[in-house]
């Protein structure tokens, strides 16, 4: 009698329900985000992406803790920030503050719309790049500013200019240069901290503790000018990341004493 060969299994169909969870919340925040821009409800539309960026970092935590990675959850995550760190922060700028160039004149509104959309293309080509190099780039940095940090000083910006008095239209000569200067920057090389491999073990020194306990007082006092200030000091920190790199490795290739190796 002849053996049979073994049946192979057939591939599960099925997803992983609780970081896709996650994930579609957070598209559901940036989708929100744009509906409350046109709405002319801008505060709103801001703080629906900052919830956008914090279910967005929830969602891998979770699947790693869960072991619940999937291809199917990397592709729906990238196109989930998209929305929510591409489309909606171009949109909420453009309705904000970049429509009002138009009264100046034609050209004005072309730029308006241009710099919304130079915004909106270089996060599609910063998330595009990022999955290209998934599992080849060192995880302590990210090559470029992240899309939700981009997003984020773009949204605290328009967040702490509400809360001053200030409308749109009394920045809208600035705008332009905002989203431009983000959108290359998330397309830049230049190097960022990800602050995956943070921390590095289970103990951390008291002073974490009580810089943490002094940023969560700050954020209950001003939340959006602390947000804009740590936004603003984190773009700050990837040219000074990347050129003290660069210092470093001229240093080893010199050798100790400052001469080229032979």
């Amino acid at each position: 009698m002849t053996a049979t060969a073994p049946t192979p299994a057939r591939p599960r169909r099925g997803i992983y329900l609780l970081p896709n969870l996650f994930t579609t919340g957070a598209m559901f925040a940036g989708f929100y985000a744009i509906v409350a821009a046109i709405g002319g409800r801008y505060t709103d539309a801001a703080i629906a992406v900052f919830v956008a960026g914090l279910l967005d970092g929830l969602d891998g935590r979770i699947a790693r803790l869960t072991h619940t990675q999937s291809e199917f959850g990397v592709q729906y995550d990238s196109l989930s920030d998209l929305v929510s760190f591409g489309l909606a922060p171009a949109l909420v700028l453009y309705t904000w503050s970049l429509a009002g160039l138009k009264d100046y004149g034609p050209l004005w509104g072309k730029i308006g719309w241009a710099a919304a959309f130079i915004y909106a293309a270089c996060a599609a080509l910063r998330l595009a790049r990022f999955n290209t190099q998934v599992g080849v780039v060192d995880k302590r940095y990210f090559q470029g500013l992240a899309s939700p940090a981009a997003a984020g000083l773009c949204m605290a910006f328009v967040w702490s200019a509400e809360n001053s008095g200030f409308s749109g239209a009394d920045v809208c000569f600035f705008t332009p240069f905002l989203a431009v200067a983000a959108g290359l920057l998330m397309v830049s090389r230049i190097r960022y901290f990800s602050f995956k491999s943070w921390p590095v073990s289970e103990r951390v020194p008291f002073l974490w503790i009580i810089a943490v306990v002094l940023i969560l007082v700050l954020l209950a006092v001003d939340t959006a000018r602390v947000l804009l200030g740590m936004g603003v000091a984190y773009v700050l920190s990837g040219p000074i990341v990347t050129l003290w790199g660069l210092r470093s490795s001229r240093r080893r290739l010199r050798g100790p004493r400052g001469e080229p190796p032979a």
